[in-house]
C-alpha cells in the first residue's frame, strides 16, 4: 500500500499555564512563540520550530477540535536535534534544565537513536535524539 501520510505537521499539548509552557520551550529548545486565531476567532497559542510546531491549550481554550479528554502532562514526544546530541546536553546544563533520562540508545522512525529525556513544566515527556 502507498503511504498516504508524508509527515507529523503539529501536535497539541494541554497546559497548565501557556506562558509558562511557552517561555520553557523557547528556552529549552529555541522555538519561536506564535498567536493565532482559531476557525471561530478564538485566540491560540502555540510554538514554532522550521515545518513543525505545538499548539498549547489551557483548561479556558475553546475549540470544536478537542481531544475527548485533554489531559495536563500526558504528551510523550520525540523530536530530532539539529546538533550533536553532546552539544544539546551541554545547552540544557548552561540553561539549568535538568535531564530525566540519558543520554540512552533507543530506536527511532528510520532506526538507532541516541536520546535524552526531559520534563516540560506540566510533566510531559520530551525526548531529543541524534540519530547514530
Amino acid at each position: 500500500m502507498q503511504a498516504l501520510i508524508d509527515r507529523i505537521d503539529h501536535i497539541v499539548l494541554t497546559v497548565t499555564d501557556i506562558e509558562a509552557t511557552t517561555a520553557f520551550y523557547e528556552r529549552a529548545f529555541g522555538f519561536e512563540r506564535e498567536f493565532f486565531r482559531g476557525p471561530e476567532g478564538q485566540p491560540r497559542h502555540a510554538v514554532r520550530m522550521g515545518g513543525f510546531k505545538i499548539n498549547l491549550q489551557d483548561s479556558a481554550t475553546e475549540t470544536p477540535t478537542k481531544a475527548r479528554v485533554p489531559t495536563i502532562g500526558s504528551g510523550d514526544f520525540c523530536m530530532i536535534a539539529s546538533v550533536p546530541l553532546d552539544d544539546f546536553i551541554a545547552h540544557l546544563k548552561a540553561e539549568g534544565i535538568p535531564i530525566d533520562t540519558g543520554p540512552v540508545s533507543r530506536r527511532g522512525a528510520l532506526g538507532p537513536i541516541r536520546s535524552v529525556y526531559l520534563r516540560d513544566p506540566d510533566g510531559n515527556l520530551v525526548e531529543v535524539a541524534e540519530y547514530v
